[in-house]
């Protein structure tokens, strides 16, 4: 074990089980400066050989590339990362390929394959990559018990026993000699320019979705000359503290939603005030919570939950992130003024479900840990729990869950506005986001000289892979500029309304 590990000072967290994740400088003017050419470390070339995907039907190319665990001492051996590409369909791709850069923290970029495969006017021109950030899906993924078990009933699904379990992965973590500090995000930006050299690539384009946008902009910092576009999409702004923010936007989303409810004369028609249920319910279920009976909506059985209010909000943020899923929220507080929880609990099973497989929840605590955590002053804690009372022992729970976890020793440029004048950067938000709001985005803009904002006045977290929007992207990275964006598309996605509240979709026919 690393003296880095045995060290670690107490540190400060965001609360975010596995099922919840979904996913959150000094800066210096950068001139245009030519591509040098490739060092002579670049001049190994990849071997790609057929591979597979889980959620691809076709065959792809796969490649692995040996880096170092801790670049400024690298006689501590490496470790493997895995590349996926899916080839150009022409014989003569473009060299600048288009790189995807997944979230969470912890997403596995082999997770974005079929949102690479719906790119298809990408893949006329260009390969596109998929690199699993190290700690991710098949390079060198982290491995803890404690946060990997497979969850197989509804009662994992809203749990929030986040303490015992972090604390668990950390010493299984240490068990396996594994420093965290060696799985940041600067050190996967290093990677990404290991794999540019070694493919030698004079320039990228890269997507960065939620926490990818922070590995995105990371780079652009670091390796401006190489980057060709760069889109962010869900932009998380460097300022940006994931445990911090993520608690105080996703309560300002739930309050909007209530108060959408609320004001409308249909909604208030069809069913009592959602924020007056939420009240009801917060005495109902208050410590130590209620059995609540319910019918399990996979199976039809009978079942039985201890269920207190913490766990109902827990089960509610997953709902937060997609516009559809949030119209629902009405109707699912209702039921469960009316002790009718399965709809609750099928959501979020669901939610559950989809990252199954996607998610590396021991590398979202690595990196949320050491990056955000010690940037959250004591000061701003407090204030967190006096301005969001109602989710304020989720988030005292996900402070005290990274206490034993090493805080990173960040640049003195970490955290401030990223400058550039050269790259144009296209960027993305959902009006409805609940975790990186379209204020991040208007907040990374003020210091990228060549951009464009679009807001989607109906989409919540993740705008790219709804409707129009891969069209968008190609006819970006297609052209390099601003200039070739379908009109159409644009306006389709400024003019689009949220999905209604009204509608009583739950509720059995009268």
């Amino acid at each position: 074990m690393s003296k880095r590990f045995a060290d670690a000072a107490p540190s400060l967290f965001r609360f975010a089980i596995k099922r919840t994740v979904v996913v959150f400088f000094a800066a210096s003017v950068v001139a245009c400066t030519p591509v040098p050419e490739p060092s002579p470390d670049s001049s190994k070339v990849l071997r790609f050989e057929p591979c597979r995907l889980p959620s691809l039907s076709v065959e792809i190319q796969c490649a692995r590339l040996d880096v170092p665990k801790d670049r400024a001492h690298p006689d501590r051996g490496s470790l493997s990362l895995h590349i996926a590409r899916l080839p150009a369909n022409t014989l003569r791709p473009k060299a600048d390929p288009l790189i995807l850069l997944a979230g969470g923290p912890g997403q596995a970029a082999s997770a974005l394959a079929p949102f690479a495969e719906a790119l298809v006017d990408v893949r006329h021109y260009r390969d596109i990559l998929l690199i699993d950030q190290r700690g991710t899906g098949r390079s060198s993924p982290l491995t803890c018990a404690a946060l990997d078990e497979q969850h197989e009933t509804l009662r994992d699904a809203v749990s929030i026993d986040i303490v015992s379990k972090v604390g668990q992965c950390f010493d299984q973590l240490a068990a396996q000699a594994i420093d965290p500090l060696d799985y940041g995000t600067l050190a996967f930006v290093e990677d990404l320019e290991a794999v540019r050299q070694a493919l030698a690539l004079p320039r990228l384009n890269l997507w960065g979705g939620s926490y990818g946008s922070r590995v995105a902009l990371e780079y652009l910092r670091r390796y401006p000359q190489y980057v060709r576009t760069l889109t962010l999409d869900g932009v998380m702004a460097p300022s940006v503290r994931i445990t911090l923010n993520g608690w105080r936007s996703r309560t300002e989303r739930l309050n909007a939603i209530l108060q959408s409810c609320d004001a409308s004369e249909n909604c208030r028609a069809l069913q009592p005030s959602p924020a007056a249920a939420l009240g009801i319910l917060a005495t109902r279920l208050a410590a130590p919570g209620r059995t609540v009976t319910f019918a399990d909506p996979r199976t039809g059985h009978p079942e039985t939950l201890r269920l207190d209010f913490d766990m109902l909000l827990s089960a509610l943020q997953p709902l937060l992130y997609s516009s559809d899923t949030a119209a629902l929220l009405p109707q699912v507080l209702t039921a469960a003024l009316h002790d009718d929880f399965a709809p609750l609990l099928a959501l979020a099973q669901s939610f559950s479900s989809s990252l199954e497989g996607q998610m590396n929840s021991a590398l979202y605590y690595v990196i949320t840990c050491a990056e955000d955590v010690p940037r959250v002053s004591g000061e701003e804690r407090a204030a967190l729990q006096t301005e969001t009372p109602r989710i304020a022992a989720l988030a005292a729970q996900s402070f005290a869950a990274c206490e034993r976890w090493p805080a990173a020793a960040l640049p003195a440029d970490w955290g401030t506005p990223v400058i550039n004048s050269n790259v144009p950067v296209l960027l993305l938000s959902g009006a409805l986001d609940p975790v990186t709001p379209p204020v991040y985005a208007v907040e990374t803009a003020q210091t990228l000289a060549k951009h464009r904002l679009i807001t989607a006045n109906g989409s919540g977290h993740i705008v790219s892979t709804h409707a129009c929007a891969p069209q968008l992207l190609s006819a970006f990275v297609k052209d390099g500029s601003f200039s070739a964006l379908p009109q159409a598309c644009v306006e389709r996605f400024e003019n689009c309304a949220p999905p209604l509240l009204w509608p009583n979709r739950l509720m059995p026919a009268p």
